[in-house]
């Protein structure tokens, strides 16, 4: 597998990388790409929210924009996966090129811009998954939108009967403006418009369904403080840290660093991992956190968990490790657990919490 993994990177990055993520997606589609079963393990299974995870590895959102794979993801091993972001209607996004590889660094910048088929394509193809696949939905808003949080309203709405948890995404650096919804009154705002949708779907359909928050790296400590204050003052069932970054610190490829977009892969962990870190340290013990940024093996995949993580997500590593990534993720956080002898990967969160909080953002 390790070897039809690096064939098939050495094919894809003949192509440019838009056009190698849909050949990924058809490949996908046509079950070209193995399966890639885990060995079920007991001590990485995680309920979050209400939801029996088998294992803390989720995919994130940006692959999977118009939910066209979502199955065919889990079956790479990972415990979970999110489609989208997905807005009400259909839009193209931003002009191309709008994705670079930094391969020195194992990065990728992209200025996609919410590029998606809208909410009823995505919307109809997961009525077709089944109903005990764990599929998240990132909902976000329209470029030209004249009400930002009635579009996430109505994804709240939309996917209400189909979604295992919401992501209401107020961090992508390529939809103008939208980062202006983590300050604090209009993040106050946009919760409470989305959380009474919410409740109102609960009590019609009789389910509850959690919503997380998906904030950016790129914030200061006074901005980490309104998001926990307004997190905790929320039902909001748990935060997602973090989206892309627009620093380009210690980058090594040159020829494309200059790019406008978010940085992805790699060179986010350590970024993201303090933000995450100091969002622990703010809201506590109780209140879920998925990590994201630069999760590119078991080891870091664990060290996001010991920074305060109840989940992790990636995408941006498997453009370079490829599709056996997850498994061997999954399979190496069993691996940990042996070595430090813990009935659940559980027991390694916080641990590692103030290590990461204290240093500067």
């Amino acid at each position: 597998m390790s070897f039809l993994s690096n064939l098939g990177r050495k094919g894809l990055f003949l192509f440019d990388p838009e056009t190698a993520h849909g050949l990924s997606i058809a490949a996908l589609k046509a079950g070209v790409v193995p399966a890639c079963p885990v060995k079920a393990d007991p001590r990485l299974a995680q309920t979050v929210a209400g939801i029996v995870f088998p294992n803390p590895l989720g995919m994130a959102a940006g692959y999977d924009k118009n939910a066209e794979v979502p199955e065919a993801l889990l079956r790479l091993g990972f415990g979970f996966t999110e489609i989208g972001t997905v807005t009400p209607r259909p839009q193209a996004g931003n002009p191309k090129p709008r994705i670079f590889r930094l391969i020195e660094d194992d990065a990728v910048i992209n200025r996609l811009g919410f590029n998606n088929e809208g909410h009823a394509a995505a919307l109809g193809r997961l009525k077709t998954c089944r109903r005990d696949a764990l599929i998240g939905v990132n909902i976000g808003a329209n470029k030209d939108s004249e009400d930002r949080i009635a579009d996430y309203v109505a994804g709240i709405r939309t996917f209400y009967d189909v979604a295992r948890y919401f992501t209401a995404n107020i961090s992508s650096p390529n939809t103008p403006g939208l980062r202006d919804l983590q300050a604090k009154e209009s993040l106050h705002a946009l919760l409470s418009a989305v959380l009474a949708a919410r409740a109102e779907e609960e009590a019609r359909s009789g389910r509850p369904v959690p919503v997380f928050l998906k904030i950016a790296p790129d914030l200061t400590e006074e901005g980490l403080d309104d998001i926990a204050e307004l997190a905790l003052a929320h039902p909001l069932d748990g935060l997602i840290v973090s989206n892309t970054t627009l620093s380009r610190e210690g980058l090594r490829d040159t020829r494309h660093a200059g790019e406008a977009g978010g940085l992805s892969g790699k060179p986010l962990f350590e970024k993201s991992t303090v933000v995450l870190a100091k969002m622990r340290r703010r809201v506590g013990e109780s209140l879920p956190i998925i990590g994201v940024g630069g999760v590119s093996s078991a080891e870091t995949a664990a060290e996001k968990i010991r920074a305060g993580a109840t989940l992790v997500q990636l995408y941006s590593c498997m453009v370079y490790a490829g599709p056996t990534l997850p498994g061997e993720i999954v399979n190496g956080l069993s691996r940990i657990c042996d070595r430090e002898q813990i009935a659940s990967i559980s027991a390694l969160c916080g641990t590692r919490t103030a290590h990461w909080a204290d240093r500067p953002l």
